[in-house]
């Protein structure tokens, strides 16, 4: 007899990341309630006798954030939940003290934040955001083949965090001739060295040493604000932070003065806090920084990339096999 499921999320969210494809394939060995157990659903008073023996859930982003009465009313036999997005942090921890057991794509997710960041590496160590055209008249800014921007071969790159996405930044860079530098409080001398990169202790002399700074720390209360004036005024005259992870973690004001202080500096900025930035922002008009609306995580047909990771952990999880993302509570202190 197949056990039940159901998909928690709207149509849109929960098609978007499950193609017809891998609901097909969960459909093969689950009995999928029909229809979208959205929070207008799930809080709709009603009693939903239909969830009393649901053993597992598949969502994605906008998945609703139960409390534990909530769960133990509705979702009594819930065993676990396959979340085909990236952080859990917001809705995790009443399902894991109820024994849920949590499956994260944040692997999946990693992937084009990781090709992303790459990409804007490459691109800053050749000096395209202070040397693109951005309007204004004819012909080309000034520009120094020589100098100030160094390229693709030995060069600095810090990397602030060596989490997952981090991680694979760092592994995705072998491919350039670049030296790598990592700021990490929990990555071992070891684990540096087996990555490739040189392990640095102090985050103000990773903006100092490095031409390009992209930031990958997990978004928890201890790294907010920890990217601040002390780092952005090491900034070389010319170098380029960039910003794939979250905006809490800088402190907004240190990073404007220091751009405006020496706007031969830039600022790549794929998040910022609040998303958007608040009207009046001086980041909506300064020429050294280039703003994107948190689009280095899935996107498109990435999307479904994610609904499929969750459907292979489902199969390896319910056929008693080793799984690859589980996420447990102890994780969340350390994980975006």
């Amino acid at each position: 007899m197949k056990q039940k499921a159901i998909f928690m999320g709207t149509e849109k969210a929960i098609s978007d990341a499950y193609s017809d494809e891998t609901k097909a394939l969960l459909a093969r060995s689950l009995e999928i309630l029909p229809g979208y157990y959205t929070e207008d659903v799930l809080r709709d008073g009603l009693p939903h006798p239909e969830l009393a023996d649901v053993a597992y859930a598949f969502s994605t982003w906008g998945i609703t954030a139960l409390t534990e009465e909530e769960l133990a009313s509705l979702l009594p036999s819930l065993k676990a939940v396959f979340y085909a997005a990236g952080t859990v942090q917001y809705f995790a921890r009443p399902f894991m003290k109820r024994g849920v057991k949590i499956f994260s794509a944040w692997g999946a997710n990693g992937v084009p934040v990781a090709e992303f960041t790459v990409a804007e590496i490459v691109l800053a160590d050749k000096g395209y955001f202070q040397t693109m055209h951005k309007g204004g008249g004819p012909g080309w800014p000034e520009h120094d083949r020589a100098k100030p921007h160094p390229g693709n071969y030995n060069t600095n790159v810090g990397i602030i965090g060596a989490g997952m996405i981090g991680s694979m930044v760092i592994e995705r860079l072998r491919q350039y001739q670049l030296n790598v530098l990592v700021f990490d409080p929990f990555l071992s001398a070891e684990r540096a060295a087996a990555l490739g990169a040189e392990k640095v202790d102090d985050l103000p002399e990773l903006f100092a040493r490095c031409h390009v700074i992209s930031n990958h720390l997990a978004n928890n209360p201890q790294t907010v604000n920890m990217i601040d004036k002390r780092c952005f005024d090491r900034m070389e005259d010319n170098a380029v932070f960039i910003n794939t992870g979250r905006g809490q973690q800088v402190v907004e004001a240190d990073m404007i003065a220091a751009l405006q202080e020496k706007p031969t500096r830039a600022a790549v900025l794929d998040v910022s806090w609040p998303e958007p930035p608040v009207p009046g922002s001086p980041l909506y008009t300064m020429e050294n920084v280039i703003l994107t609306p948190h689009v280095a995580g899935s996107i498109g047909n990435e999307v479904q990339r994610m609904g499929e990771y969750m459907a292979a952990e489902y199969a390896a999880f319910a056929a008693g096999q080793p799984t690859k993302y589980e996420v447990t509570e102890k994780m969340l202190t350390t994980m975006a």
